[in-house]
């Protein structure tokens, strides 16, 4: 996943937590309290509703498109198509809070390129410092829930690539588990 800032120098990857990371000049802590302002997340339409006809959104993705016509998948405005896998019982973050996830991301296609699982530890990060796909789609979670995200290009990784594992403009997956939330 990436953690994001308004002032980009470059990708660093973190062998230890096996996360993509953005690095600041200056460079500054994960739980800093400023960065850049997280997507909104309270509208949605469902995949019935009229989907947008931008090129980030299911109307113009396949893959996109195939998640949006999932059960239960809910299209936002941002073009996110959000599946709850698992309903969760506790509290919901807020953009400003820190999270304990496990995850795993994938291609469209399958192939995996990060898991908190294989690593055999969570995640624990804030909110706010994450790719817009990730505010956004964990702010609708509830903890001991689950969850599948299919982030298009504009609110993951953009049209840069990382570091040679994610390429320019793609469309990614990430099946979310929501461990805990942090107040601010």
């Amino acid at each position: 996943m990436l953690f994001r800032s308004s002032l980009t120098v470059r990708l660093t990857c973190s062998a230890s937590l096996g996360l993509l990371a953005l690095t600041t000049a200056p460079a500054r802590a994960a739980d800093a309290g400023a960065g850049a302002p997280a997507s909104s997340a309270s509208s949605a339409s469902t995949a019935a509703d009229a989907l947008p006809a931008r090129a980030s959104e299911p109307a113009a993705d396949p893959a996109l498109a195939k998640a949006a016509q999932e059960p239960g998948a809910i299209v936002t405005a941002s073009g996110l198509v959000y599946r709850s896998l698992k309903d969760g019982t506790g509290a919901s973050p807020t953009a400003t809070d820190r999270v304990k996830v496990h995850y795993r991301g994938t291609f469209t296609d399958g192939r995996e390129f990060d898991s908190s699982y294989k690593r055999g530890q969570p995640l624990e990060f804030a909110l706010d410092r994450v790719i817009k796909c990730w505010t956004e789609g964990v702010q609708r979670m509830k903890v001991g829930g689950k969850a599948r995200f299919t982030c298009p290009p504009g609110i993951a990784y953009g049209d840069k690539a990382v570091r040679g594992v994610i390429p320019p403009n793609a469309t990614l997956q990430f099946e979310v588990e929501l461990l805990g939330v942090n107040g601010h």
